[in-house]
């Protein structure tokens, strides 16, 4: 009976050593998940459809505060974004121009993913100059412009991404501001008191009044004359100051597309626009693309602000390079 009892208990202690070792004993290691990427797929920017939203706006005429083509063309813009399905804001306001007048104007306001928290901003202004003042015939001072280039160019160029964000859902929010009376700013040869801030009339309005009250964004990209042929763009003196990792980041896209030949790695030119209200009194690092070209007495494109910024003006290769610089800058957000 003794050895019964021995026996059960060296078989109870043996397992027991057996079972504390087995838990002592380490695991092998989990296989880890491998870690899957989500594709980014960015849409194809069709430059000929940006071409036509561009012709669409020069159609209506000079697109200047109180005209016809001017309140068909804010009408065209709110049915186009409504059309791409965004959720549009017409923003009406006035204000003081250099001259003492009341400008009625409208900042447009085309949203993506209203509610979503990450917020990227894309500008553009839509009005066109009143005064040809850098034409060189003086006859044309006093000529409103069509201002292919100088304002619809960008504007056409954030309706074809409009209508890609239809196309093809993005995660984040985006807002395409199409700003009016950036080009009312007083002439060179004006004999009235020099106005300060007479240019930017809309984003001036904007940035204090946005269209949603606390309103914020990650960064702002600013779109300005950006259709003319063999576009070069430097890197604006204010865009690095105000927001020197944002134009990185835009150039980074750029030179990664082969567009390093028109994104130029050279920091110059400081340019009065949009963006400089944009960053000081809304508080949104914004930069500003604009096309510099220093063969010119006023280091912009050869018609800027005379009366043949037209359809001729306009290079469709020109708004391809831009729109998928653009894209591809949204989508890897």
């Amino acid at each position: 009976m003794k050895k019964n009892i021995i026996h059960l208990l060296l078989i109870t202690v043996l397992a027991t050593f057996i079972v504390s070792c087995g838990n002592d004993a380490p695991l092998p290691p989990k296989p880890k998940k491998a870690e899957v990427k989500k594709a980014v797929i960015v849409p194809v920017f069709n430059q000929d459809s940006a071409y036509r939203y561009v012709q669409e706006q020069v159609a209506f005429g000079p697109r200047i505060p109180g005209s016809k083509a001017h309140a068909a063309c804010a009408a065209y813009f709110v049915k186009k974004f409504e059309s791409f399905g965004a959720t549009v804001i017409e923003q009406k306001f006035k204000s003081r121009a250099f001259d003492g007048t009341i400008l009625s104007g409208v900042n447009i306001v085309a949203s993506y993913n209203p509610n979503a928290q990450k917020r990227v901003l894309l500008c553009a202004h839509w009005d066109s100059r009143p005064f040809a003042d850098n034409d060189p015939d003086p006859k044309n001072y006093n000529t409103p412009i069509d201002g292919a280039n100088d304002g619809a160019s960008g504007a056409g160029i954030l309706l074809e991404l409009a209508r890609q964000l239809q196309i093809q859902k993005i995660d984040i929010g985006i807002d395409l501001l199409l700003l009016d009376l950036e080009d009312y700013g007083q002439p060179h040869d004006s004999e009235l008191p020099q106005m300060q801030d007479s240019w930017a009339l809309g984003a001036q309005y904007w940035s204090k009044t946005p269209h949603t009250p606390g309103y914020r964004a990650r960064y702002g990209i600013l779109l300005d004359m950006v259709g003319a042929k063999d576009i070069v763009f430097t890197k604006e003196y204010y865009s690095m100051g105000y927001a020197s990792g944002i134009v990185e980041k835009v150039w980074q896209h750029a030179a990664k597309l082969g567009y390093d030949n028109v994104f130029k790695n050279i920091e110059d030119g400081a340019v009065m626009d949009d963006h400089i209200y944009i960053n000081r009194d809304a508080k949104i690092p914004t930069i500003d693309i604009i096309h510099h070209d220093y063969s010119t007495e006023s280091s912009f494109f050869p018609y800027w602000h005379t009366v043949k910024d037209n359809m001729d003006a306009i290079d469709p290769s020109s708004l391809n390079i831009v729109g998928r610089v653009l894209l591809d800058v949204i989508y890897h957000e």
